[in-house]
């Protein structure tokens, strides 16, 4: 599985995004992500909601192979769902 994370700079939820997707890619549970800076790269949020087909308030928006699955939150929920959390926490 790929993960996307979009993220701005100053958002701690953007960054614990982007530490658990590296946990997860050092553990081998993950094949692979991308942290893509909305500001530096020029997208906007409007841009998100095209992509995902919803209103996005906040960031991170992030995607597992090329779904859209929400937020920290719900990155989190899912990579416990999934039991890929166990594989990141013992490596």
């Amino acid at each position: 599985m790929f993960v996307v994370i979009f993220g701005r700079p100053g958002c701690p939820f953007c960054v614990f995004a982007h530490e658990l997707a590296g946990r997860l890619e050092s553990a081998g549970a993950i094949e692979g992500f991308r942290y893509v800076d909305i500001q530096a790269e020029g997208i906007t949020k409007a841009d998100l909601e095209k992509t995902i087909g919803k209103p996005v308030h906040t960031v991170p928006q992030i995607f597992v192979d090329q779904t859209p699955i929400g937020g920290y939150t719900e990155f989190d929920q899912y990579v416990r769902e999934h039991g890929l959390l166990a594989a990141a926490e013992t490596s």
